[in-house]
């Protein structure tokens, strides 16, 4: 009985702290009416992919020639810097000007599910795996600082991410931000358009194929059934606090779409 008393009580909280905020107004309905096409999808492919083969070239690379993170502190202060930078139209809330990005004592495990951080409403920390491709590092960084800043919704913590990162002094942030927005485009377009994105991968530069590949080895070596069983649990709890699930890409790519000019 005090064990289902308790739960009840960390359940309020949680509604009290968070579960409230995925009810809020939704940042789309700021954004313009525009038709969504493939051909629009395609042409911001083809931008992304020249900002990332740009970006590439000015940062640094291990001795495998992969893309490695050299100064993390200065990324999650340009995270923290960007958050205040975002133009009221987009964010009416106020950030803590504290960073709470640390990375989790949960990496071994997260690893093996593909979940790239999480964060916590009760301790108002972003937790992150440090163990991820230093191609994933910046921008998730910058997601969960969104969530810190109280956008609950994935895709809207994508977005606002997006925001932090797309104009950022910091090299790395900006190329793991421009790389994502290239992956989401490819992989919106990949059930209908694969010829379309296979002729882009193929275009990528040296750097960026040696990016991916470490990234595609990462995945292989973490897949497996925690994988399958944290993909279905994460889409169920997404689609029961008003989101479309964890394999959508839809959303963001309205946000992109109707954000550009």
């Amino acid at each position: 009985m005090r064990g289902l008393i308790a739960l009840n009580i960390l359940y309020l909280m949680y509604q009290v702290s968070w579960g409230m905020l995925y009810f809020q107004q939704p940042i789309l309905d700021k954004l313009p009416e525009k038709e969504i096409t493939v051909e629009e999808v395609k042409r911001l492919t083809l931008v992304y992919l020249e900002k990332c083969k740009k970006t590439r070239t000015l940062v640094n690379e291990d001795d495998r020639g992969v893309f490695i993170i050299t100064d993390l502190p200065s990324i999650k202060a340009e995270v923290l810097s960007n958050q205040v930078k975002i133009p009221s139209y987009w964010n009416n809330k106020k950030g803590t000007g504290v960073s709470t990005l640390k990375p989790s004592l949960f990496e071994p495990v997260m690893s093996y599910t593909g979940i790239l951080g999480y964060y916590n409403p009760f301790t108002a920390e972003a937790q992150y795996n440090a163990t991820l491709p230093s191609t994933y590092v910046p921008f998730t960084l910058a997601h969960e600082s969104a969530h810190q800043l109280g956008y609950a919704r994935e895709q809207e913590a994508n977005f606002i991410g997006f925001l932090i990162g797309e104009k950022a002094r910091n090299t790395d942030l900006k190329y793991s931000t421009q790389y994502f927005v290239l992956k989401t485009l490819l992989h919106s377009l990949a059930e209908n358009e694969r010829v379309f994105v296979n002729e882009i991968i193929m275009q990528y530069s040296p750097e960026m194929k040696r990016d991916r590949l470490a990234e595609k080895l990462f995945v292989k070596k973490h897949e497996g059934l925690l994988d399958d069983f944290f993909g279905f649990t994460n889409d169920l709890f997404l689609k029961s606090n008003q989101q479309e699930g964890s394999i959508t890409y839809s959303y963001f790519i309205d946000f992109l779409i109707r954000y550009q000019p």
